[in-house]
């Protein structure tokens, strides 16, 4: 079949700023046509913000890199235009399960809770995410919003001007400069950006070594996560299964540390591995083989002058968890609307730092939870192996013991606690929902609660009157009513009768109160813009 990955999307076209003289300036540029470039690129031009993208490719990843979607991203996808086609083209799963040896200790699940629209996770070849992304920037060229995508446009070279950034672009017709109010660096863990700028990460690397086997076959394995720990046709090591859509299944591989890397990508010795796993009947094709180790680490801050960093750029963790393309697309979500606030002068450059610290914060829960998963599936004395053993022993009989099993935490979105941005709380309504967290979805009985919010200030009344429009600092805020239906009181109210919480543009919970108060509003509203 012919691959998405081998077809350029975004050819080199020669463009007017190759002749401009003086330089041409933008208000914004992103390096990087992955999917964290192109939400952050599809986010901004959506506000109505001028984005223009340089990719030094022209078409999507090659091989399928990322392929577990959590809730949460869908939804800030549903916002972004494209949550539907994501969906509809994924593999829907919400069970996991964990087994030793031959035998399975335990399953879960992972939405438990009725009332979303969204699927607790999708799994979607990257290259095909990237697809869905590019078709909605074409979408939007066509309206005409402010947003445009250059293949075969390599940096080569970054100078930060204090009020802007100066940037050298190589292209298959030679190169030419480029000036930027404010640039957002995408371009991947060994981000060339990263890299010009001075910049570097913090963290471990961990020296096992895991094989990809992106496999296509027909298979009658279930739509879930399988992980092993010490199966027969892995002795002493741990191995993973996921479905892909076009019958095309991911399998990873625990191969050690000391390994010969060639030898190892070798395709007899790939299907000598899959073979001791399927069956030597099986019928199969490889489609992409990769080999990685786990890295757990970030930069130490997002932001350096006017250059913010965003996904694998900023911050890497193992792939055991979804937590890579996940968080890249919840810096994205949290980056946006703050540059958008600043642009048009709404806002203090200050802001931007609490892009820095809110994702570092989420990096570091992020990158805490990864190393624990890595140390668990790959101990590293004999003392941890004891105890992993032991809790793997336990939960394949003892249900307290199944929580302790680590096989790789999956993503769940980041809440900011502690944020500066956040303003009062009431104890008594639900934690889940508490200052910094993102918003839940729920049915409210007429459509899907978060289908009703968007790139905007928000005012919510939970069975209390709130205005229709308030307008503080020059930003306006909707009102929003709602009668609490069962879902909406389990996971807005709790106990209280009623309740008005304050929402960002990502969705995030600024403030809430149990009654309206126009000053306290006004208030919450300007500490959440870092006027406070």
């Amino acid at each position: 079949m012919t691959k998405i990955f081998e077809t350029p999307l975004y050819p080199y076209q020669r463009s007017n700023d190759q002749d401009a003289s003086p330089t041409a300036r933008h208000k914004v540029i992103i390096i990087g046509a992955g999917p964290v470039g192109l939400a952050a690129a599809i986010d901004l031009a959506q506000q109505g913000v001028p984005v223009l993208v340089l990719d030094d490719n022209d078409r999507v990843s090659f091989g399928s890199r990322a392929i577990c979607f959590a809730k949460r991203p869908l939804e800030i996808l549903d916002r972004l235009g494209c949550g539907e086609p994501m969906v509809s083209s994924g593999v829907v799963w919400d069970t996991g399960r964990v087994f030793v040896g031959e035998d399975e200790a335990y399953s879960f699940n992972l939405l438990t809770e009725s009332g979303h629209k969204n699927p607790a996770f999708i799994n979607l070849q990257q290259y095909t995410f990237e697809e869905k992304l590019i078709e909605r920037v074409r979408a939007l060229e066509a309206e005409g919003a402010p947003i445009e995508l250059r293949g075969k446009n390599k940096v080569t070279a970054l100078a930060d001007n204090g009020d802007h950034v100066r940037l050298e672009v190589d292209t298959p017709e030679g190169s030419y400069l480029l000036e930027a109010d404010w640039l957002i660096a995408c371009d991947g863990a060994n981000s060339p950006t990263r890299q010009m700028l001075g910049h570097d990460f913090k963290g471990r690397v961990f020296e096992d070594n895991f094989l990809i086997a992106d496999v296509i076959m027909q298979a009658d394995f279930p739509t879930e996560r399988w992980f092993w720990f010490d199966p027969p046709f892995n002795p002493g090591q741990s191995a993973l299964l996921h479905k892909q859509p076009d019958n095309v299944w991911r399998i990873d591989f625990q191969i050690g540390q000391d390994i010969d890397r060639d030898e190892e990508l070798k395709p007899e010795n790939i299907k000598r591995r899959l073979r001791a796993m399927l069956g030597d009947d099986a019928k199969f094709e490889l489609e992409w083989t990769s080999i990685y180790t786990f890295q757990c680490r970030r930069m130490e801050r997002f932001r350096y002058g006017r250059t913010l960093f965003a996904g694998d750029a900023a911050h890497q963790v193992s792939p055991f968890g979804a937590r890579g393309a996940n968080s890249g697309l919840q810096d994205t979500d949290n980056l946006a609307w703050k540059l958008k606030l600043v642009l048009e002068g709404k806002a203090e450059e200050a802001l931007l730092d609490s892009y820095s610290d809110e994702r570092v914060y989420g990096a570091a829960e992020n990158i805490l939870n990864s190393t624990r998963s890595t140390d668990f599936i790959t101990p590293k004395s004999k003392a941890s192996m004891v105890f992993r053993d032991a809790v793997l022993a336990l939960a394949r009989v003892h249900e307290f013991a199944r929580p302790l099993v680590n096989s790789g935490r999956l993503s769940v979105p980041c809440t900011h606690d502690g944020s500066a941005l956040n303003g009062p709380d009431v104890a008594q309504l639900p934690r889940d929902t508490r200052p910094g967290a993102p918003m839940k979805d729920a049915d409210t009985g007429a459509g899907w609660l978060l289908d009703k919010l968007g790139n905007r200030f928000q005012l919510i009344g939970f069975n209390i009157e709130v205005p229709a429009v308030l307008e503080v600092n020059g930003i306006t805020i909707e009102g929003l009513n709602l009668p609490a239906t069962d879902d909406l009181k389990a996971r807005y109210l709790g106990d209280a009768g009623a309740a008005v919480y304050l929402l960002r543009p990502d969705q995030h919970v600024a403030a809430r109160w149990l009654g309206y108060d126009g000053p306290a509003v006004r208030n919450a509203l300007l500490n959440a813009i870092g006027k406070g």
